[in-house]
């Protein structure tokens, strides 16, 4: 079987970047859709369920079609995959577009521990990534797929990961609103000390915004790194 695949955008084009160097040196074609909207998933936070609903009429017959062609689809953002995975079926279970896509999309480290159970993952990893400080975030956790990113960092020699299963409160728009920033952060903080106590060589979050929560709550300058970028480095690309 040939696995393909295409990803939402996101406003980190180097998570992208590094998605696609690593399909590609797993032998994986990349294709990308040719147009998008947001997943939707902000507005679905929001209660705005009219913008979800154009974002749906926008994006899932450009997916449809990719699905049709023969692709799988990945995106690198959890919360996306959610979307597409569960509210978007939840809400339109009838429109069956919206189950196809349901059906074909994947975290990529699903995808790539998929790879991995068939004998097909590349495991020419070149670097090791010494320790690193992971965060589950709480949208790849509700998809019930298990701790795929860790599973997969944890192939690498010489590596050691420390998993952190809570909320980093950020929560979508949650945490950029002024008058709920600070009690986000007294949430995150759990994270931020776990992060805090390993000192790790990397930390890293599926989640982009995690990512910059914890950043914000350690507030010493080190950035977070996406598990994708960790992964192309490990593989020395």
């Amino acid at each position: 079987m040939l696995f393909a695949t295409c990803y939402c955008n996101y406003n980190e084009p180097q998570i992208g970047e590094d998605l696609i160097e690593v399909f590609e040196h797993n032998g994986i074609p990349v294709t990308i859709a040719e147009k998008e909207r947001c997943c939707g998933m902000p507005k679905l936070e929001l209660g705005d369920l009219d913008a979800v609903a154009r974002a749906k009429e926008a994006n899932i017959p450009v997916l449809a079609r990719l699905v049709d062609a023969g692709w799988d689809i990945v995106a690198p953002v959890p919360s996306c995959v959610l979307m597409f995975k569960q509210e978007l079926p939840l809400m339109f279970p009838n429109d069956a577009d919206v189950q196809k896509v349901k059906s074909a999309t994947f975290d990529p480290f699903e995808y790539l521990m998929l790879r991995h159970r068939e004998g097909k993952l590349r495991t020419d990893f070149k670097r090791p990534l010494g320790t690193v400080s992971y965060h589950a975030p709480c949208h790849l956790r509700v998809q019930n797929i298990g701790l795929k990113t860790r599973g997969l960092l944890s192939l690498v020699p010489g590596t050691k990961i420390d998993t952190i299963e809570r909320c980093s409160g950020h929560d979508g728009t949650y945490a950029v609103k002024s008058e709920f920033h600070k009690v986000s952060m007294k949430i995150g903080r759990p994270v931020v000390s776990r992060v805090q106590s390993d000192n790790p060589d990397h930390y890293s979050s599926d989640c982009p915004m995690a990512g910059h929560q914890i950043e914000n709550g350690l507030r010493r300058g080190k950035k977070p790194e996406h598990p994708m970028t960790l992964l192309r480095v490990a593989y020395g690309l």
